[in-house]
């Protein structure tokens, strides 16, 4: 058993509009973003299923052709293989749930995150 506290966990300053704080188990990665308003994540897709979960602001996702607000309080899944990007419609803060984890993460294959 690891206990995590999310407000000691490094900070990852991805690009200007948006830090990351991560957690890897075994089997899932869960990731605290801030985003700030009016920031992109550029449209892209990974073998993970996501559950977005947001919860303060409102981010608006492009997801299978179709647009969709969600907003605080709110919850979003997001199937693997599925293009999708993202447009921080206020400051928002984002937990982020992936199974399986991150492996791309882990090897530093995050690029789309740093532009």
């Amino acid at each position: 058993m690891e206990l995590y506290n999310w407000e000691q966990l490094p900070a990852e300053q991805m690009n200007p509009m948006i830090v990351r704080k991560v957690i890897h188990s075994g089997q899932m990665t869960i990731a605290r973003l801030n985003i700030r308003k009016d920031a992109v994540v550029p449209e892209h897709s990974h073998i993970n299923e996501q559950i977005a979960n947001v919860e303060r602001g409102a981010l608006l996702f492009h997801i299978g052709g179709v647009d969709r607000r969600v907003g605080a309080g709110e919850s979003l899944v997001i199937p693997p293989n599925v293009p999708h990007g993202v447009v921080a419609l206020e400051d928002t803060v984002v937990t982020d749930v992936f199974t399986p984890r991150r492996e791309d993460w882990i090897s530093g294959d995050d690029a789309y995150l740093r532009r």
